[in-house]
């Protein structure tokens, strides 16, 4: 196969708005052009959720991910067999084995490189953990299924607008202070630059580092670890040679005058990175895995039980994800093929 290989779609969970959301994809393809996906188990779930949504889609089944490109332009390819009853809005065991074996195969598509990149639809993480999902997230299912350590995988949200990355995650925000350290802020922003410059061709990117306190610090008046930590931080990194600038007052980096003067803005916690990404870019924003050696996207929104099935839920978050995941790939295959 010359160029990239298909990109591989995990279901999501089928009761939420994945499966209707990948399906006005496909019918979207042409006008948004996407690179070739296949999508990891469901067939049933996929079509009745099209009908719901008034979409004339055809479905391919396909026996290897090789024959996507071809089956691409007359249906949605589907490889698998793992099926459910589609029941939108009311996420069940059933539903929850289909998003974890749908996830699981495209995942290993991916890892043995016959996927060009894994997109992976929305799932309720507590709700699968009751039966059987283990990992915290899709992310650490992703960097435990393709051998790389939790910390090296690093969240990017990016959109039009902006990217963001929040360096602590799915934490109480009171245990962030304690987990902030040089060594972690070091790490992370060196896998942003890495993954920036493979990923999304930016060979030097610009990347500006937020405080944690109220304006910064504003000299430790307001809070020592801009001075004890971030800023001894940012003094390692440029001295190896990024671009770094910070930290930052967080409450006026994301002006619009100022997001020019960055390509990534790396913050201290959940929130800081998350509330201007959707804010600005809600439904179009991307969730990439930064780190990996796959790339893995995925649109930035949950399930959205409550309106699955209805038709309302908008598909622009989802055909970013894809459209993302496809340059990405397509960069890695011209430097492999380089």
């Amino acid at each position: 196969m010359t160029g990239p290989a298909p990109l591989a779609i995990s279901l999501g969970d089928p009761a939420g708005v994945g499966p209707e959301l990948i399906a006005e994809a496909w019918v979207r393809r042409d006008a948004e052009q996407l690179s070739p996906f296949f999508v990891s188990g469901g067939a049933a779930v996929l079509q009745a959720a099209a009908q719901q949504r008034g979409l004339a889609v055809p479905l391919v089944r396909i026996t290897d991910s090789v024959e996507a490109p071809a089956a691409f332009g007359h249906g949605v390819p589907v490889l698998g067999e793992h099926e459910a009853e589609y029941r939108p809005g009311l996420p069940d065991e059933q539903g929850a084995l289909l998003a974890i074996a749908s996830l699981a195969q495209a995942t290993a598509f991916a890892v043995s490189g016959k996927a060009g990149a894994i997109v992976t639809g929305p799932i309720a993480k507590s709700h699968l953990a009751r039966h059987g999902f283990t990992q915290p997230g899709q992310t650490e299912f992703v960097a435990d299924a393709s051998g790389t350590a939790r910390e090296v995988a690093v969240m990017m949200l990016a959109g039009p607008s902006l990217r963001t990355v929040p360096l602590t995650v799915h934490t109480a925000l009171a245990q962030v202070p304690s987990l902030l350290s040089v060594d972690l802020i070091v790490r992370r922003v060196q896998v942003v630059a890495a993954s920036l410059a493979r990923d999304f061709g930016l060979a030097k990117p610009r990347i500006a580092v937020t405080g944690l306190n109220p304006h910064a610090g504003e000299d430790g008046r307001m809070g020592t670890e801009e001075r004890d930590v971030i800023a001894p931080a940012l003094e390692l990194l440029r001295a190896a040679g990024l671009a770094v600038t910070g930290p930052h007052p967080a409450d006026a980096l994301f002006a619009a005058h100022e997001r020019g003067r960055y390509d990534v803005a790396v913050c201290m916690y959940h929130d800081q990175a998350l509330i201007p990404i959707k804010t600005l870019d809600f439904d179009q924003g991307v969730n990439v895995t930064l780190g990996l050696p796959i790339v893995r996207t995925s649109p930035d929104h949950g399930t959205a039980f409550a309106i699955a099935g209805t038709g309302v839920a908008s598909a622009g978050a989802t055909i970013a994800a894809i459209r993302m995941a496809g340059e990405c790939a397509a960069r890695r295959s011209q430097r492999i093929a380089g």
